[in-house]
């Protein structure tokens, strides 16, 4: 029974030690909803996705040197863009949005600087989302990213005003675009072709995000999908950057959307629902997620037809993504933000969380109390689990008696201990099971903690001016007194100490296996784990902290409350005794 209970341990340290890993040094998987079985099929390895016969628009792009993004914008013709979350603007050749900035976040926690998510082609960073219209053979003159636009009407794009876009062929046809900005990341593009030709036209409408290259700021982590994501017929599909370099993907659909996603902002088209279209998430020189329809708009002579395309350049805000899927009736456009595996815990944990951080107006307040409530709910299974703790410590002693006495008969050794445990009621496994039953529910808090946009440049108290990111201060600088800046890997600040001395201190009031080895093993961990977490968001070392203190404090008045019982029941067990010997005598 002492090796179950060993094992058990080692199950749960082993998971922590992997989720740990994982998030570091793994590289980034399919997560989530991902039918793993269709991958291989998409792919072209089992028959091919392409039956219709609508035109390519996957043309290599010509890369040039890049050039400083403020002199691109200021030597092209531009609309302006502006609302109340994002400011930008629209180059006329090409009809390309390529310019968007967020007005209300910033690089740096103090700074002015704003992000500045897409950028023109000709830059570095390339970034933007373009539309219009394909045909075959080439046969009719399309608008394409050279084309310059003729503006009607408005010259700036708000949330009451939209503009309008126009450009002739000379064959007789018409295109024009009308863009609408909605009052927070939305534009609706409406594509529409006049035919004032002689003839009947095909053409097909498509829409195209692409990206020069990969972001430099990408986190390789398990636990968050950065790169192309999107929804078809339902099925939500996540590919890593380094996927579409080694092959193109293809899907078709009827109904879904589409896109790229950082760890705080997204880019996604939506196409026409009903319409059935094909998607190609690939690398041609740059990144690009498209999708163009399956069948063509046929326009007869004389004739109008319209197409739109929504198109959405993101904050992942989650009342706001969740605001769009409900109303634009985006199906899962909610999964954009990568909730993970425990999607059904952590997204009802961050609107706990976020009612808090409305309440207190701090959001390192606010996790302390989601600990709180954490470590309520949990209460009765944790006590169960320290009061098993707290006798298999009282029985340490005995335990140890045992071993020495019967040091050469294993077996008659497992026997007592066996019936040590009948005696006194003990059971070792469950003092381990509560534990394996917490983790996904813990690791849902930190997967919410550590992707939620809402905690990103968040102060808490004192030295910690952005929950988001690691503590600053070093115990190798003795936190600020040398004027040294020590490399990243020797920052490890006060709270990733703190969690360390209450994990350390949390361990003692454990029992400590018997094997020696097994124990200074069991010594190291606590050493290990604030070595692997000083990096990560302060906002979780916070939240581990606290809830180790809690843990602490319940432990500890299990284990006296079990003593003040076992010694109870020895004064007992002693008068008994003695009125026994009495009653004989």
């Amino acid at each position: 029974m002492d090796n179950n209970k060993n094992v058990f341990i080692a199950i749960a340290l082993s998971m922590a030690v992997i989720l740990f890993w994982a998030a570091f040094f793994e590289t980034p998987r399919n997560d989530g909803f991902i039918d793993q079985q269709k991958v291989s099929t998409e792919q072209g390895d089992s028959k091919p996705v392409e039956t219709n016969s609508s035109p390519t628009i996957n043309e290599p792009l010509e890369i040039k040197t890049p050039i400083q993004r403020e002199e691109v914008i200021a030597n092209s013709d531009r609309l302006e863009i502006e609302n109340s979350e994002i400011k930008g603007s629209i180059n006329l050749t090409g009809g390309i949005i390529d310019d968007v900035s967020f007005k209300n976040y910033s690089t740096e926690v103090e700074g002015d600087k704003k992000i500045d998510l897409l950028n023109p082609s000709e830059t570095l960073n390339g970034y933007y989302i373009e539309s219009g219209w394909a045909n075959i053979g080439n046969k009719i003159k399309v608008p394409n990213t050279n084309t310059k636009w003729s503006v009607k009407g408005s010259t700036k794009l708000t949330s009451n005003n939209p503009i309008i876009l126009e450009w002739n062929n000379d064959q007789g046809i018409t295109f024009r675009k009308k863009i609408e900005l909605d009052e927070k990341f939305l534009f609706r593009i409406n594509q529409e072709v006049i035919n004032n030709s002689n003839n009947q036209i095909e053409l097909y409408p498509y829409a195209q995000i692409v990206r020069n290259k990969k972001p430099d700021d990408i986190q390789a982590l398990y636990i968050l999908h950065e790169g192309f994501i999107g929804v078809f017929d339902g099925e939500l599909k996540e590919d890593d950057y380094d996927d579409i370099e080694d092959k193109k993907i293809t899907r078709e659909a009827e109904n879904g959307w589409l896109g790229i996603t950082d760890k705080y902002w997204m880019t996604a088209i939506v196409p026409e629902n009903n319409e059935t279209f094909k998607s190609e998430f690939l690398y041609n020189d740059a990144f690009k997620a498209n999708f163009i329809q399956n069948n063509p708009k046929i326009i007869q002579p004389k004739q109008t037809v319209n197409h739109s395309v929504k198109a959405f350049v993101a904050a992942k805000e989650v009342t706001v993504i969740d605001n769009y899927a409900e109303r634009e009736n985006i199906e899962r456009f909610d999964l954009v933000i990568d909730w993970g595996w425990f999607y059904f815990f952590t997204q009802p944990l961050f609107f706990i969380v976020d009612y808090f951080f409305k309440q207190t107006g701090n959001f390192g307040i606010a996790i302390v109390i989601i600990t709180f409530l954490v470590r309520l709910l949990f209460f009765p299974l944790a006590n169960y689990s320290f009061k098993s703790m707290a006798k298999m410590k009282a029985l340490q002693p005995e335990m140890t008696r045992l071993k020495e006495l019967h040091k050469d008969d294993r077996m008659k050794f497992q026997q007592e201990v066996m019936s040590l445990y009948k005696r006194e009621q003990v059971n070792p496994a469950s003092g381990c099971l509560p534990i394996l039953i917490q983790i996904p529910f813990f690791f849902a808090i930190y997967k919410m903690l550590f992707i939620s946009l809402e905690m990103r440049h968040q102060p808490f108290f004192g030295w910690i001016k952005d929950l988001s990111a690691q503590d600053p201060t070093s115990a190798f600088n003795l936190f600020g007194l040398i004027p040294w800046d020590p490399p990243s890997f020797l920052i490890i600040g006060i709270w990733p100490i703190l969690m360390g001395v209450t994990m350390f201190i949390q361990q003692k009031l454990n029992p400590a296996p018997a094997d020696p080895i097994q124990a200074k093993i069991f010594m190291f961990f606590p050493i290990f784990l604030t070595i692997i977490l000083a990096p990560f968001p302060s906002g979780l070392v916070v939240y581990w902290t606290v809830n180790n203190i809690l843990t602490i404090a319940q432990q500890w008045f299990i284990m006296k409350r079990t003593k003040v019982k076992k010694l109870l029941k020895l004064f007992k067990t002693f008068f008994l005794r003695i009125d026994l010997i009495g009653m004989i005598v």
